[in-house]
């Protein structure tokens, strides 16, 4: 999924508003999804669940149609399992069975303002490197988030995300990245997941961040899959994916995408 490059767009607290609405929608399915994803369930049954909630509240899904290399996005929710990083296509043919990961990146549109996150889940009984892959994605996306406060810069979060997951072994995906959220699915700034902290845009109050680390379990390159959305590690590794949608305020952040109990 792309951004056309344009400026920065600072939101207001209204704006915010709408954009937490659509956030806790999005953080409620991940939520219920907990329940659902479990061994003999296809990746399509994970679509239509999100598509009926989603419709159910009201709001668009966000995804559907989104347009990619040769053809628009064809589901509302990209599920991606084991070595397939991003974007996965759901496909009723695919079943889920035990040791096996998953991650479930959503997002919807609520009176034209976006929210967006990701959770990677565990199928029955896995691995241990698969255990701490998730641990350690899921700690480098708080880390990242603990850097996201006014006059940090935009480096200090790729830093902290990145430095996260090196000290633990594993590697951070470069060809895909993090980005600002608004009006539009993807704004600027792209956000990687790696870099040097102090450098970069300044954070200011206003800003809207969908921060995701992308985190493999071997080298960090990947590849295309055949269907042109799907995209897998390399080296057939595991992947893991964490994403929230996080609101730069004037005394900190707020994790738009958290439901009010998470």
């Amino acid at each position: 999924m792309f951004f056309k490059k344009r400026s920065i767009e600072l939101k207001t607290r209204q704006e915010i508003e709408k954009m937490k609405t659509a956030g806790r929608a999005v953080g409620e399915i991940l939520e219920k999804l907990t329940d659902i994803i479990k061994p003999g369930v296809t990746t399509k049954d994970i679509d239509v669940f999100t598509e009926k909630y989603i419709r159910s509240l009201k709001m668009l899904p966000a995804f559907l149609g989104v347009k990619g290399m040769s053809y628009p996005f064809p589901a509302c929710a990209c599920v991606s399992v084991n070595d397939e990083v991003v974007h996965g296509i759901p496909n009723a043919s695919r079943v889920l069975k035990s040791g096996d990961i998953v991650s479930v990146d959503i997002g919807v549109i609520y009176e034209g303002y976006y929210g967006d996150a990701a959770k990677t889940y565990a199928v029955g009984s896995i691995s241990d490197t698969a255990s701490k892959l998730l641990k350690i994605t899921e700690e480098s996306l708080q880390k990242g988030i603990e850097q996201a406060l006014p006059g940090k810069r935009l480096g200090d979060i790729s830093f902290a995300v990145q430095q996260t997951v090196e000290n633990a072994g594993f590697s951070v995906v470069r060809d895909f990245v993090g980005h600002g959220i608004g009006r539009a699915l993807h704004e600027e700034p792209p956000i990687p997941n790696f870099g040097k902290a102090g450098t970069g845009v300044r954070l200011v109050p206003g800003m809207v961040l969908a921060i995701e680390p992308m985190v493999n379990a071997g080298g960090y390159e990947v590849a295309m899959l055949e269907d042109d959305w799907t995209v897998a590690t390399k080296d057939f590794s595991l992947s893991a994916h964490f994403e929230h949608t996080v609101a730069i305020t004037e005394d900190g952040n707020e994790i738009l995408t958290k439901v009010k109990n998470g």
